[in-house]
């Protein structure tokens, strides 16, 4: 679906850092159930529910998602032409991009009903929203879109596009930035194919940070049906942190994990 050129440009990037990059590990707290066959494409909370939306022509659909169980308590299927891609929530709105079709799905996440269709510019992929209270600091934009190259977008309400930004670590870009999430002020991105984590400065789109996340799922534990890594949550916690939530595509876990440096 994407070239093995583009893979092999992530994983050069993931060599070598400057010294300013930090290096994050991960530490599993807990372990929960997922869904095996949910395609993970957008994971958020929102008033402490988890919302999941997932890909594959077919078999897309958006969720509500009980965290104890894994099961959806609430599941709404794609039409079959779209392929369901990342999600956030903005001022009580659902917004789901859809990979090709440039078109995204908005629904209200209260009553979870579909609401309209907007025109897209560009293939869907990640997706996160912006603290209101940071919106200005983004010329208003609302929401921060990837689409697999080195870009992020800031889009206002409507999906226009706002301004973007190129994601670089050492100067050098960072292509197939997928499922994205807005935690402590930074972005986190997945990098698609691998299990890697940048933590990105959305002032300046430098990488500040990376985490590797190998150790969730060791590669020799993986099976056939099990894709890669995509899925990033954050929760406030009841001590005013933040909780941070991982998976993969077709994973059966989901974990809470913490981030330290090495």
């Amino acid at each position: 679906m994407r070239s093995f050129a583009l893979l092999l440009t992530a994983i050069c990037f993931c060599i070598s850092a400057s010294a300013s990059v930090k290096d994050y590990k991960l530490k599993v707290l807990e372990k929960y159930p997922h869904d095996a066959e949910a395609y993970t494409q957008g994971l958020f909370f929102h008033d402490g529910k988890l919302y999941e939306t997932t890909g594959q022509y077919g078999k897309s659909n958006v969720r509500i998602v009980d965290l104890a169980s894994g099961k959806a308590l609430k599941n709404i299927p794609l039409a079959s032409r779209y392929f369901g891609e990342g999600s956030s929530v903005v001022d009580g709105k659902m917004y789901v991009l859809t990979w090709t079709n440039r078109l995204a799905l908005v629904y209200d996440i209260d009553s979870f009903k579909y609401e309209k269709m907007l025109s897209y510019p560009r293939e869907g992929w990640g997706l996160t929203s912006i603290p209101e209270d940071r919106r200005r600091e983004f010329n208003n934009a609302v929401l921060i879109a990837s689409d697999g190259s080195s870009s992020i977008y800031f889009l206002d309400a409507r999906l226009s596009t706002v301004k973007s930004l190129t994601v670089r670590l050492d100067g050098r870009p960072v292509r197939l930035l997928n499922e994205l999430e807005w935690i402590d002020g930074k972005i986190w991105a997945n990098v698609y194919t691998t299990d890697l984590i940048v933590i990105i400065d959305p002032l300046t789109g430098k990488v500040t940070g990376k985490i590797d996340c190998s150790g969730l799922i060791p590669r020799e534990k993986r099976t056939a049906s099990m894709d890669v890594l995509n899925g990033i949550a954050a929760k406030p916690s009841e001590d005013g942190g933040t909780e941070i939530f991982l998976t993969g595509k077709n994973w059966p876990w989901l974990f809470k994990v913490s981030v330290s440096e090495h």
